[in-house]
């Protein structure tokens, strides 16, 4: 049995949850349950606060777990970053009042800077030679600069509104982040087992994502023409049709290039073109 700690709220639960869903793992929660078994994959899921989970994975209370980045960094704790999740993203930055002039990062030097984040903005400020009064706060840390409490803020930053909405802007960003699986080196071998099936199942849901499964039909003598603009994963599938003369083709496009590809490929003669969703794909 693997046991795997998620965020038990907060904005990563929700995206692990879904992401074990999509892998084929069947767990039922409840609103006071700490630890489910699942029903159909030897895993079962402790549900912690994100804080913890780097130390309960390092100790060895879990053998993996998903974290943020930023959390995984801040802890330093013994675990191995085994998989990088997609989600959940978000970066570290310095942030500083609006008004201010920003010449650079000597700006920062003599200046008081409030942070939840102490070991990684030291490690970043050590790193560019700048020497600054660190200081620690939870929660809110935002409105440290209005109320006169820093100079400067070093937080997590995601679209930018809340910095906008207290009259701050990023100058500077230390480390970008996402949702990673970290694992504790002591595995046995039969939970590194458990640990490769989901890796396998993880990746083949990543595979997925943003791609579409493109179907069309083609004159024979278009084929040629239509697979020259086609960036498929490998050669596309061309299946003859009843009617004679005609092919069926088959290939994965991208999402973000898919409405640029098709308009190319109407104008190469394919016609009754299909976009299907890609729910898991095994390279």
């Amino acid at each position: 049995m693997l046991r795997i700690a998620i965020q038990s709220k907060g904005r990563l639960n929700e995206d692990s949850m879904l992401l074990l869903s999509e892998a084929g793992i069947k767990l039922s929660t409840g609103k006071r349950t700490l630890l489910v078994q699942s029903r159909n994959f030897p895993v079962e899921v402790l549900f912690l606060r994100d804080d913890d989970i780097p130390d309960s994975v390092a100790s060895g209370v879990a053998d993996v777990g998903i974290v943020g980045r930023n959390e995984f960094l801040e802890k330093g704790c013994r675990a191995d970053i085994v998989k990088n999740l997609g989600f959940g993203k978000c970066r570290l930055s310095l942030a500083i009042p609006k008004e201010v002039d920003y010449p650079g990062l000597s700006w920062f030097n003599g200046k008081k800077i409030a942070t939840s984040y102490p070991v990684i903005l030291q490690r970043f400020l050590s790193e560019n030679n700048i020497s600054a009064d660190i200081h620690i706060i939870t929660g809110s840390v935002e409105i440290a600069p209005g109320i006169g409490l820093a100079d400067a803020i070093f937080d997590i930053v995601s679209s930018g509104g809340t910095l906008v909405s207290n009259n701050l802007k990023e100058v500077e960003v230390a480390v970008d982040s996402e949702a990673v699986l970290i694992a504790t080196p002591e595995l046995s071998a039969e939970k590194r087992e458990i640990l490769d099936e989901l890796l396998f199942r993880i990746g083949s849901v990543q595979a997925a994502e943003d791609k579409k499964y493109v179907l069309m039909n083609a004159p024979r003598e278009a084929v040629e023409k239509i697979l020259a603009v086609l960036p498929g994963i490998k050669s596309p599938t061309v299946m003859p049709l009843a009617q004679e003369g005609w092919c069926s083709i088959h290939t994965v496009l991208d999402e973000k290039c898919f409405w640029e590809i098709i308009n190319k490929l109407k104008a190469a003669g394919a016609e009754g073109i299909l976009a299907l969703n890609i729910e898991k794909m095994v390279l």
